[in-house]
């Protein structure tokens, strides 16, 4: 693969972008329609304001920054207050299907706008099915996926639905709490369950010589660990690859990384992967690397991260 791609999910049926611009959008998750801030819809909306205020019953708005003086309410986008219609649940649940992957998961109004899903990586929850079935084709057992910066599991849940053993690490408790929620509704067990810093579960496994067919990452730009630890993209990432490269087995494995920062290319992520597997140890037979997206109705492609992504090997 010598170019980037564009990749959206195909089989979504509780999910949809109804519309976006003016820096938000419009979602359906089941029979729940969200405002959400979103940075990246620059353009105008092709639904009146009406309709959009007509159509949602959950609208996601920007709290005043701590502090800020009487009159001059400036908003982050960090932390908010969601406004309900009456009768719109405080939670409920989506499913997810592909091939025999049956995945439900809860979904909740957060204080920093999220939901507890990111539908568009519902893409590589595909790929790690795939690539999980077929690493299970040329051998016995469950094989050992790693997913780092696990959030509510969707990643976790997609794998373990293929039959791997996976290791789901993530800093925050109640995150962990949510994923192991979603995979009781969703039938699945036998996951390992890592409330820690990912940089420092990793370095551990490469200590105890640990191994893997599997790794998933989904950084932040930012973000503390559960002891504090402090977490900055563009200083920590290149240390944690080497040790994931020391990880994950050179043949008959696979690795995902997710970036979400504005500004950060899939041409980055892949040069900074491919400086640490180096091609002598790890030959990719599959490897995509572009942007995750989804089209709103009037068919404007919103774009919602960069991925990199490769099989190595048979």
């Amino acid at each position: 693969m010598d170019n980037p791609v564009l990749l959206t999910p195909r089989n979504w049926e509780d999910y949809e972008l109804i519309d976006s611009g003016g820096f938000e959008k419009l979602e359906r998750f089941g029979g729940v329609v969200t405002v959400r801030p979103e940075p990246q819809a620059l353009w105008r909306k092709a639904l009146p304001e009406e309709e959009w205020d007509r159509t949602a019953n959950a609208v996601f708005r920007r709290g005043a920054a701590e502090g800020a003086p009487s009159g001059k309410r400036a908003q982050t986008d960090e932390r908010g207050t969601w406004d309900l219609r009456p009768g719109v649940p405080g939670q409920w649940r989506i499913d997810y299907a592909y091939k025999d992957m049956s995945l439900r998961m809860r979904l909740g109004f957060t204080a920093f706008k999220h939901v507890g899903l990111f539908p568009e990586q519902a893409e590589n929850w595909d790929f790690i099915y795939d690539s999980i079935d077929r690493i299970r084709s040329g051998a016995d057992g469950r094989p050992a996926v790693l997913n780092l910066f696990a959030y509510t599991g969707g990643a976790t849940l997609a794998a373990a639905s293929a039959g791997a053993a996976v290791t789901h690490v993530d800093s925050v408790k109640q995150v962990v709490g949510w994923a192991r929620e979603n995979a009781t509704g969703s039938g699945l067990d036998q996951i390992r369950w890592i409330v820690d810093d990912a940089a420092k579960f990793v370095a551990r496994e490469v200590r105890r010589g640990n191994r893997y067919r599997g790794i998933i990452l989904d950084p932040p730009a930012y973000g503390r660990g559960p002891d504090g630890e402090k977490w900055v993209l563009e200083q920590h990432l290149p240390a944690l690859l080497d040790d994931c490269a020391r990880l994950l087995e050179p043949s008959g494995s696979f690795l995902i990384l997710n970036l979400y920062s504005m500004g950060l290319s899939s041409l980055l992520a892949r040069s900074t992967v491919k400086d640490i597997f180096r091609p002598g140890q790890f030959a990719p037979s599959e490897e995509k690397y572009g942007e995750l997206y989804f089209s709103d109705r009037a068919g404007r492609q919103l774009p919602l991260g960069v991925f990199y992504r490769a099989f190595f090997g048979r």
